[in-house]
């Protein structure tokens, strides 16, 4: 093989991606079915779910809901095991201080964020010990850095980075590697609605918010749905088999939030 070669992920891999319908959980999911992958997404989305490619299977499931991920598992295994599992499944959770934020707010985003994530990996485990297969957990930068005004989401993201650290460690005798994927500004709906919330609480304009946050990235730029994808390709391809527990940022150098 090739070094080039060792670039492509080989066909067939059996492939699960949480909130795979939209955003970066979609351009994840055409990535590697583009890559000859059997692909099998969950959303809470059934629209979204309806509009997927021909060939994607999908299951309508919100991971912090114990019963809907079993079902989830039920009907992925139609694909006869797993090889890679994306945990993408995620929320922006509030916009606000410490003292504002109430309970239910803060233990929702930690509830998908990270115990959703958790979910996912417990079911996934023995599968993936059969396949030697790899776990990729989305992360963030805020998984690297303080995020004022985002707490419970910087919170979650730096528990998914040990998370992943800790699973890696667990799981490497078995061959099972596990990584965090640390995404930065990616454009999409969801970070415009952000950039709003901020915008507003600070008492600025959109496009000041927008500015003052590409100021904080070296490259001045977002990061595409598709940067994120061709990660995770990498990492499930014969060139990535020695990386795990690592926390790998894309995000154009993302410098401070």
């Amino acid at each position: 093989m090739t070094v080039v070669d060792s670039l492509t992920p080989r066909r067939g891999l059996r492939v699960l991606i949480t909130a795979g319908a939209n955003g970066i959980g979609l351009a994840i999911a055409k990535a590697f079915q583009e890559a000859g992958a059997q692909v099998h997404v969950c959303d809470i989305d059934p629209h979204a779910l309806d509009d997927l490619p021909a060939g994607i299977t999908h299951t309508l499931a919100d991971v912090s809901r114990q019963g809907d991920v079993d079902r989830l598992f039920q009907e992925a295994s139609a694909m006869g095991g797993l090889d890679v599992v994306v945990n993408n499944a995620g929320i922006a959770g509030p916009t606000g201080g410490i003292d504002e934020i109430d309970d239910d707010a803060w233990t929702r985003t930690i509830d998908i964020n990270l115990n959703g994530q958790y979910r996912i990996a417990h079911r996934a485990t023995p599968l993936l010990r059969e396949s030697q297969g790899l776990l990729i957990n989305l992360a963030s930068v805020a998984g690297r850095l303080g995020f004022a005004y985002r707490t419970p989401y910087a919170a979650s993201k730096w528990a998914v980075v040990g998370l992943t650290k800790s699973l890696a460690c667990e799981l490497g005798t078995d061959g099972v590697r596990v990584n965090a994927i640390l995404p930065g500004i990616v454009r999409g709906p969801r970070i415009e609605k952000v950039i709003e919330d901020r915008a507003a609480k600070r008492g600025i304009s959109y496009a000041e918010m927008e500015q003052e946050n590409l100021a904080k990235v070296s490259l001045r730029r977002m990061v595409e749905p598709t940067d994120i994808a061709a990660m995770a390709l990498f990492l499930s391809a014969p060139g990535g088999a020695n990386i795990s527990g690592q926390a790998l940022s894309v995000c154009a150098n993302v410098e401070s939030l």
